[in-house]
């Protein structure tokens, strides 16, 4: 059985763990680690210490669905709308842009809940204060140091956390990111630094792993995306 380490307990990262559980065509142990105390990441819902019923929302408060979006991932929206993990939003918001056709919605039990809704829908082993610092290849297995605890090896690893923190990684791992490009605005001659379009590695070693192919490399896939790759992945 195939070890997955997905590192970050995003948005990102619990819908790839989910997805994965849900499309792979076979078993897979899967092992999410986030360097924060909780699940969210940038979806992350704070209570009181004084009143666990007293929440904020500290990242997204809405969730736009836009036209493009409803015609291709409605699957999606239905999903979470069923169960309750999000409702229509009925009441504006200060310096909400409010576009036609735009659909927008609320978590009534906080935004982090839909990280949390695909966190239990993937039935992954979930670790966090976790802070990964190095990967190394060894003996066709990726070897993950943190800054606690002992190393641990995996067999495919996905990254989901902003680019900076991907490219401060140590070891082996450096080998196979792509540095980012940077380019001279023409009317000011300043650097402009362009943004790292890779955010998701998925690395495959083994030859006798499936349903992945040898040495894969996920790029610049959105969460709403995962579903088209993995179809890619199997085929």
């Amino acid at each position: 059985m195939a070890r997955v380490l997905i590192v970050g307990a995003g948005l990102t990262g619990s819908l790839c763990a989910a997805l994965l559980r849900r499309e792979a065509s076979s078993p897979l142990r899967l092992t999410v680690w986030d360097k924060a105390g909780d699940s969210g990441g940038r979806m992350t819902t704070a209570s009181s210490p004084h009143n666990p019923q007293s929440t904020v929302d500290l990242g997204a408060q809405y969730i736009t669905c836009t036209p493009h979006y409803a015609k291709i991932h409605q699957s999606f929206y239905d999903e979470l709308l069923a169960g309750g993990i999000l409702k229509p939003l009925t009441s504006p918001i200060d310096g909400m842009v409010i576009k036609e056709g735009d659909c927008n919605f609320v978590a009534p039990h906080g935004v982090s809940s839909i990280v949390n809704h695909y966190l239990k829908q993937s039935g992954a082993d979930i670790c966090f204060r976790q802070r990964v610092t190095q990967i190394n290849l060894r003996n066709n297995k990726w070897e993950v140091s943190r800054e606690t605890g002992s190393s641990e090896q995996f067999d495919i690893i996905v990254l989901t956390m902003p680019v900076p923190q991907i490219l401060q990684l140590r070891g082996d791992i450096a080998n196979f990111v792509p540095e980012c490009e940077s380019q001279t605005n023409s009317h000011t001659k300043q650097p402009i630094h362009l943004k790292c379009v890779f955010q998701w590695y998925l690395f495959q070693i083994s030859n006798d792993m499936k349903p992945f192919p040898q040495s894969i490399a996920l790029t610049s896939i959105p969460p709403s995306s995962i579903p088209m790759a993995i179809g890619k992945l199997e085929n």
